[in-house]
């Protein structure tokens, strides 16, 4: 939970540090990360401790000359290796494309249920539920979760929509035993 804060925060820093340098943080960061993702090697050298300070910077100066980042994100990089905080660069970097996304007036979601898939014409009503209620354009993706009997669950981004016949039950049952 700390780190998830620590990211949050991190991620703010940081765009509001590259916002006057008209930097994309989300375009640098996901260039970066599609990168380490792609490296079983590259990912243990950054991310595990048994590396010093000093090896991890001189691969992550080589990648990020090669990327051309701006040197806004470099320096980023760098304060992250230093502090030893480069372990949570993938938490950062999904902070920074869910505030670059609703900086754009966009959200990204999940719905859930029971199905292997959702109609299109339930996640269009949703889609203009969340777009009627919060202003912004969602893109929703269907995940199957074998925890729900019926319904649906929606999630996009702090907003928790649940439709599933267990939370009903749930609060019938509430609503009787506090009767």
């Amino acid at each position: 939970m700390k780190e998830l804060q620590v990211s949050k925060a991190y991620a703010r820093a940081f765009i509001e540090l590259a916002e006057p340098k008209n930097v994309n943080t989300a375009k640098e960061l996901t260039t970066l990360t599609e990168i380490i993702n792609s490296s079983n090697n590259l990912e243990n050298l950054l991310f595990l401790d048994v590396f010093t300070v000093e090896e991890k910077m001189s691969v992550l100066n080589e990648i990020t000359s090669k990327l051309n980042l701006s040197p806004i994100t470099v320096h980023f990089l760098t304060f992250l290796v230093q502090e030893k905080r480069i372990g949570i660069l993938p938490l950062i970097f999904k902070e920074v494309v869910v505030i670059d996304d609703h900086k754009s007036g966009f959200l990204r979601g999940t719905i859930e249920g029971a199905e292997t898939d959702c109609t299109d014409e339930f996640k269009n009503k949703m889609k203009t539920y969340l777009k009627e209620k919060l202003g912004l354009t969602a893109e929703l993706t269907y995940k199957q979760n074998s925890k729900i009997s019926a319904g649906y669950k929606i999630s996009v981004d702090d907003l928790q929509l649940d439709a599933s016949l267990d939370n009903q039950l749930n609060r019938f049952k509430e609503s009787v035993l506090n009767s």
